[in-house]
């Protein structure tokens, strides 16, 4: 796992906010390996999700770049998959077809893409629901067809922005479960974004936490869990110390972010 996947390379990203500029992203410096599943913390409006749009070709930025395997990213590609919060599902297709979109798109044949396509319902554990439409499903099964459908096109990089967050507790704990399972099969390498601590812990072999804004990286903490993992491995004490020291820098930052907040023309 020591070839660098993506790199990211002194990336600023800043915009016009009631007439005053201001710098959501100031030199953010990244490189993610591949198959590794990493992870972005940091307080609200540190550029977290910013700085995924622009990966995924979404939001140019105003300076510095990134690169997937070499090649700048500037725009949208089939080489990266994105997963936001929403529910981004098409509500006129059904669960197979939702995931087979991207494959039709690329051309591929009717009986190849439907082949792809249920095998990843397979893979997310939703076999008899294949002819359903997003209406019946919860907000768990819907999450679970975005990332199939992000999958089926085999990208070089899936992109996760708060996936879990609009989730109860329940379903959040078994999507994890659900995404390391595929991930450890899958071998893809993984950019999570998430605000929960030990989402972020459980999850990943590296976490960056970022700076209040302007959006820097503050730091890069290793995760020296053993795979496969389990919730029983929440209470282990190697977690808790590292729940306590992530939670700190997180800390740090939040009370920053509320002293700049307080700053900003019109606040009181």
């Amino acid at each position: 796992m020591n070839t660098i996947r993506l790199q990211i390379l002194d990336l600023r990203k800043s915009f016009r906010s009631h007439g005053v500029e201001v710098t959501a992203l100031d030199g953010i410096n990244m490189e993610i390996r591949d198959q590794e599943f990493a992870t972005i913390l940091g307080p609200s409006g540190c550029g977290k999700s910013t700085l995924l749009r622009i990966l995924a070709g979404l939001t140019p930025p105003t300076g510095g770049e990134a690169l997937l395997d070499g090649r700048r990213i500037e725009g949208p590609g089939k080489d990266r998959g994105m997963v936001f919060q929403s529910y981004t599902l098409f509500p006129w297709l059904t669960v197979l077809d939702n995931i087979q979109f991207g494959l039709k798109l690329s051309g591929i044949p009717a009986q190849s893409r439907e082949r792809i396509a249920l095998s990843y319902v397979e893979k997310i554990g939703l076999s008899g629901f294949e002819r359903a439409y997003p209406k019946s499903l919860s907000g768990g099964m819907k999450q679970r067809v975005a990332i199939a459908r992000a999958l089926a096109n085999d990208p070089n990089i899936l992109l996760l922005d708060e996936p879990f967050g609009a989730l109860d507790t329940q379903t959040r704990a078994l999507m994890q479960e659900l995404l390391l399972k595929i991930w450890e099969e899958l071998h893809k390498t993984i950019l999570f974004v998430t605000h929960d601590v030990e989402e972020a812990i459980f999850l990943s072999d590296r976490i960056f936490v970022m700076t209040a804004r302007p959006g820097r990286i503050k730091a890069v903490l290793d995760v020296p869990l053993p795979r496969p993992r389990d919730f029983e491995i929440k209470s282990s004490p190697e977690f808790v110390q590292l729940k306590k020291e992530v939670s700190r820098l997180i800390r740090e930052e939040s009370i920053r972010a509320l002293r700049l907040d307080a700053t900003l023309p019109g606040s009181e």
